[in-house]
């Protein structure tokens, strides 16, 4: 049965990603009523961070778009703590879960979590003073319109320094390789929800990518039929 891990990310809630209310099981809160705790954190963090261990370099800034309930920013920033990780989020309620998570794990390496729509034309992000050498976006691309992936890649590239990495994770159709039917039962669930909504081609984010000055990615497969994919960013001007 197709996880449904998308559930909880937030990349642009005011364009159509999944509002809280309509989660219901998927997503819930800790007794503080402010702590938000998406089920399929815990299935795939370690997954994640251990390809990040592999893609990330030994120190420095990673800016996690759409950081949902911020479970994984305070698991990763544990493992990595020589990394600095600035989480970002256009809901408020899910900026005061990823706080109140930092909080209560007490990790020094995550930044106060930041307002940022992926589709935004700016980012409050100071890109020309601090860099971002990895943007890292986790479960979004499938559960928001396809104008929340070009501002994700556009604005990956105006943020990161040259040869960062742009780092996914989540559920994609392949040219030449069998779709899981738990990911087209997936898909037609998600459509079914927003017609802006879907599992998109990864031939299509490549290609994307590569208009914004991205090498071809790297492709590790993932449990649960998801993808883990890292774009280096090849282009020294902004």
């Amino acid at each position: 049965m197709r996880e449904s891990e998308g559930e909880g990310r937030r990349g642009m809630v005011p364009r159509g990603v999944l509002p809280l209310a309509r989660q219901g099981r998927l997503v819930r809160r800790m007794d503080d009523g402010v702590r938000r705790v998406s089920p399929s954190v815990e299935r795939n963090r370690d997954p994640i961070l251990a390809v990040l261990r592999g893609w990330l370099g030994a120190s420095g800034l990673v800016l996690e778009v759409a950081s949902g309930t911020g479970e994984h920013v305070v698991h990763f920033a544990r493992h990595l703590p020589d990394h600095v990780f600035q989480p970002s989020d256009p809901d408020p309620g899910a900026r005061a879960s990823i706080d109140a998570w930092v909080a209560e794990a007490a990790v020094p390496n995550v930044r106060p979590a930041i307002a940022l729509d992926a589709s935004a034309e700016h980012w409050p992000v100071d890109a020309t003073h601090s860099p971002a050498d990895a943007v890292l976006c986790i479960n979004m691309i499938h559960i928001s319109p396809w104008a929340a992936t070009v501002g994700l890649v556009r604005g990956a590239a105006r943020v990161l320094a040259p040869g960062g990495r742009l780092l996914l994770y989540g559920p994609y159709v392949r040219s030449g390789v069998e779709t899981a039917a738990s990911n087209l039962a997936f898909d037609a669930s998600l459509r079914a929800r927003d017609p802006a909504w879907g599992i998109r081609d990864l031939e299509a984010v490549a290609s994307l990518a590569r208009d914004a000055g991205f090498a071809a990615p790297d492709i590790v497969e993932m449990p649960a039929n998801n993808l883990a994919l890292s774009f280096r960013y090849r282009t020294a001007s902004r």
